[in-house]
This record gives C-alpha cells, structure tokens and sequence, in this order.
C-alpha cells in the first residue's frame, strides 16, 4: 500500500482539508470530526485499498485500516489535513466530537476515557490475584510465606487506590488538574479513614462536625463516590481560576479547590456516590440471578447494536464497581461481551466460505480473526453490517454464548480483554471457569456461523449482490 496516496485520497473523500476540524486516531481507525459529514464519499472510501469500513460514531466520522496500519496512514494524513502527529487523541479532538453528541452519548464518551486507560492496571491486579489464588490452592508454598504477603501486596494495590487512578484520569477528563483530581482520590482513601476492605465487624470512628455526624469511613476499592466528587472539583477549580487574578492563580485555585471539595467528598458525596454505586450492583445482580439464561440472551443478543452507538465504553465504569464491590469481587458482565465479540467473528468467518467477491474474502477473514482477539469493528463495520445477515447471525450467536456463560456462571477478575486474551483473567477464578468460557466461546462462534450461512442462503436477493455461492 502506498500510504501517501492513500492519505490523499482519504483527504478527497471526506470533503478536503476545509471539511475537517480535527484528526486523531486510535489503535485501528482514523478518527476525524468533519463539519459536514454529507461531503464523504463513503462508498469510495469503503472500497478504499486497505480500508475495511467507514462509518459515523460518538461525533466522528472513522475509518477502518487495522493495528499498524493506521498509524502508517495517519503520519501521511496528518500533514496533508493539518493536524498534528500525536499518539494520543488530542484534547481538541474530544472537545469538537463531544459538540456534536446527545448528553447521554457524551457521558458514556467521557466514562470511556476516564476507564480505558486503567485498564493495564486492572489487568495486572486480576493476573496477579490468579498466581495468588493458584499458589495457595495448590499449596506450592506455605500460607504465611513472603512470596504470599507480597502477592497479596501486589495484587490488592491497584483497588486500594483506585480512587486515586480514578481521580486523576476523570480529573483530565473533565478538564481539571489530573494532580488534584490524584489528591481528592488520596483524601478518600488517607489511612486516618477506616479502610472498607478491612471493615470486617468493625465500625468507623463518628466525627462531629457542625452538627453533623461524619463516619470516618474510607473510599478505597470505590469507583462512584471519586468519579462524582472529581467532576464536582472540576466546576470547583473552572469557577475558582475564572475569578482569581493570574497573579494568585497558583496559590489560591488549588488551596480552595481541595479545600471545598475536600469536605464536600467526606460529608456529601461520598455518601451519595457509595448508595449510587451499592444501588447499580445491587439492580445487576438481582437481574443476573433472577433471570439468569435470559438476561445471557438479552445482554449477548443486544450488545454488538450497543457497540455500533459507542453507548457500551460506560460500561467499564460499572465493571470496575463491581470488581472493587467486595461483595461481589467478579466481573459476570464481561464474559457476555465475550462471547458477542466472538460470534461477530464466527459470522464473518461464514462470509469468507460463502462469498466469491475477492476483495470480501481478503477483508473478512483477518476481521474474523481480529474480533476472536477481541477486536469488533473491522468484521462489524467492514463485512456484516455492509450484507446485514452476518450481522444478525452474530446476534443469534452472541445471544446463546450469553445464555451458556451465565448458565455455567463464569466471571473475570478485570475488565478490557474479551475473545481469546479474555482466557487471561477467567482462567485465574478457576478451572471449570476457564474451560465453560471456552464451551461458551465455540457455542457462541459456531452459532453465528450457522446462522449466517442460513440467512444468507434463505435471502436469494442478498445471495445475488454479494455473489454467494448457494
């Protein structure tokens, strides 16, 4: 592929430089906020060289390459349209995508780009949990050993601060000062706070202030009651820094700001943030367990639509409320997105043995396999929502994987890994755990397959178009 014409002809195809506000890109699309998406010509770009699928979501109009492709691409684009040569999708970038989005949407935007980038530490903390459990289950080392106390160490740390991760990442995200974001996330869990993780039978030290009784109870292993108290520090410290002089601006905006806010985290919404998030999981689980198959069903059938909306990145803010809820401690959401990962990607295996057309059979199998490795939009944007069948047999599939992994109860100890990395963090809760999610895996796969080979032969007009072989 030659990327500097492929850059160039991207550039013709979405309206010209003067369309475009800002260009990003992320680790398989090129993403770029357009004034006027009517001027692309999307069915020339989809038959693009290389290009596996275009479509418009969360305010930006994106584009398909593929990991490593797109990078190459974006470095050939980016002096042509304007913008800079970032890693990162940049803050002007956000800002003008999230103009164009409803309320709703731009909340789950913005819950997405506070979770997406804890999830290495997440991942980590699971893995490490695993070892651990493996090490004691099998008795490799005695009970009190050091490697076990630091194990444990290890492995606990990142929910015992997550409040102070969760405080900086929201804290850039809302346009605050990720620093102070960090210190509010510090204050809820100062070891002066009775630590939740370590209650037991035991209740917090009550305090007196003005009038008021305040439990000194912490926040550690929290996800609400930071990410409300840092979105309520971010209007703190805009309305702060708007009324102090520059000179004092250094001084005074941080002083005030973690002053009130401070107070406002232990007395107001901490309090509030916990009954919100204690009242999420609580609604979850009671779903989970009374309709148990169906909720499988419901969840795994509907959840590629949800992924075309962008509404699906807020889900990593109640996944990581229900790994840090000590109660609970599991992650039951995460197998069923799994498994509607994976069944998108059986269906488009079914296209690549169906299709004759050359360029549909290159593009469908290295998009099956992507979505096996949990990686949805080339099959979902580049094969099966272009036919519409496939689409719907990876529902169909996605739907009775869901079924059979609630069924079985199999649960993760993380969020951010589905398909064939998920095994990663089912496989350390146990190994009747891993070996139903890799049940549920080829139910859901062969499923969607089925069911798209008999969508696809029953539709005659469909089978036509796409040159089927019937």
């Amino acid at each position: 592929m030659d990327y500097q014409q492929t850059a160039k002809r991207v550039l013709e195809l979405v309206g010209g430089r003067e369309n475009i506000i800002t260009a990003a890109h992320c680790a398989t699309r090129l993403r770029l906020v357009l004034h006027d998406e009517s001027k692309v010509d999307q069915a020339a770009l989809e038959d693009l060289d290389g290009v596996s699928g275009a479509f418009s979501s969360s305010g930006q109009y994106q584009i398909i390459f593929g990991t490593g492709t797109v990078n190459k691409v974006f470095a050939a684009f980016a002096p042509l349209a304007g913008v800079k040569v970032d890693g990162e999708e940049p803050l002007d970038v956000k800002k003008a995508a999230s103009q164009k989005l409803n309320p709703f949407a731009r909340l789950a935007r913005s819950l997405s780009n506070v979770f997406v980038p804890l999830i290495p530490a997440i991942v980590a903390a699971g893995l490490l949990m695993g070892l651990l459990g493996m090490i004691k289950a099998f008795g490799w080392v005695d009970g009190d050993s050091p490697i076990v106390q630091l194990l444990d160490m290890f492995s606990s740390s990142a929910f015992i601060i997550l409040p102070i991760l969760i405080g900086f990442s929201a804290a850039r995200e809302f346009g605050a000062n990720p620093y102070l974001g960090a210190v509010i996330g510090g204050i809820m869990t100062h070891p002066s706070l009775l630590n939740p993780w370590t209650l037991g039978n035991s209740d917090p030290e009550v305090m007196k202030f003005l009038g008021m009784n305040i439990e000194l109870i912490g926040y550690q292993g929290t996800v609400f009651p930071v990410l409300l108290t840092v979105w309520v520090m971010a209007k703190i410290e805009q309305q702060v820094r708007k009324r102090t002089p520059e000179t004092l601006d250094l001084l005074v905006t941080p002083f005030v700001t973690v002053l009130v806010t401070g107070f406002l985290a232990l007395i107001v919404i901490g309090p509030i943030g916990t009954l919100l998030g204690k009242g999420i999981s609580f609604v979850l689980v009671f779903f989970y367990e009374q309709f148990s198959v169906v909720a499988g069903l419901l969840f795994g059938g509907l959840y590629s639509t949800i992924v075309i909306t962008g509404m699906h990145h807020s889900f990593h803010a109640i996944e990581a409320g229900l790994l840090a809820d000590k109660s609970i401690g599991k992650n039951f959401l995460l197998p069923i997105w799994s498994m509607a990962n994976v069944a998108q990607g059986g269906a488009g295996l079914a296209v690549y043995f169906l299709t004759k057309n050359v360029k549909l059979k290159a593009l469908a199998l290295p998009s099956a396999f992507s979505a096996f490795l949990g990686i949805t939009e080339p099959v979902i944007y580049g094969v099966n929502l272009r036919l519409g069948k496939p689409f719907i047999g990876g529902a169909i599939g996605g739907a009775i994987g869901g079924g059979y992994v609630v069924l079985t109860q199999v649960a993760a100890n993380a969020y951010g890994l589905t398909g064939i990395p998920m095994i990663a963090i089912v496989a350390p809760l146990g190994a009747s755990n891993l070996i139903n999610y890799l049940i549920g895996f080829a139910i859901a796969v062969v499923t969607a397959f089925i069911s798209t080979v008999v969508l696809m032969r029953l539709d005659a007009r469909k089978q036509k178009e796409t040159d089927v072989a019937a």
